[in-house]
Formats: C-alpha cells, structure tokens, sequence
C-alpha cells in the first residue's frame, strides 16, 4: 500500500510544479484555470466536470500561501511571499 501513495505525492507534487512553472512564465494578470488546465492537457473530465482537476490543486496551492486569485477577473497568479500578497491584492 505504501507504493501507491507514495507514487500518487509524487503525480500532485508534478501537478503543482507543471502550475507553478506554467503561471511563473505568465503575465503579470495571471491565468485563468482554463487556460492553466488546457495548457496542462488536464482540463478535460466527466461532463459537467471539466476543470476540477486544475481548480483543486490550484486551492491546494492556495491553501499552501502559493498562488492567489484576482477575485474580479478570476486569473490565478504566483503569490508574492516578500510582502504577503500578490499584484493587485485582490484574494478570493
């Protein structure tokens, strides 16, 4: 049993550095988790679905004090850890 969870930290730990590397070479504005899913080739899943793989590391993330969302324009960005928010300073 140990194989297996061992081998799924390791596929979240690679979805989080794919997101980070990915919003790391964005623009300022950030990515929406659309664009940060297709990017990814991960945004596709059950229908009415699409989406909740990107959108639940990227609130794993959140929670981490990573990347923070613009609340009015939904875009995801690196959090800026230096002064404790990010451009904007606009967090869901």
């Amino acid at each position: 049993m140990a194989y297996p969870y061992v081998l799924a930290q390791d596929a979240m730990a690679k979805l989080r550095e794919a997101i980070y590397l990915l919003l790391n070479e964005a623009s300022a504005s950030g990515l929406k988790n659309a664009q940060i899913g297709r990017s990814l080739g991960i945004y596709s899943g059950h229908v009415g679905h699409e989406g909740h793989i990107s959108r639940t590391v990227l609130a794993l993330m959140e929670a981490e004090g990573v990347v923070e969302q613009n609340a009015e324009t939904k875009c995801w960005r690196i959090r800026d850890n230096k002064t404790g928010d990010g451009p904007g300073n606009n967090q869901q």
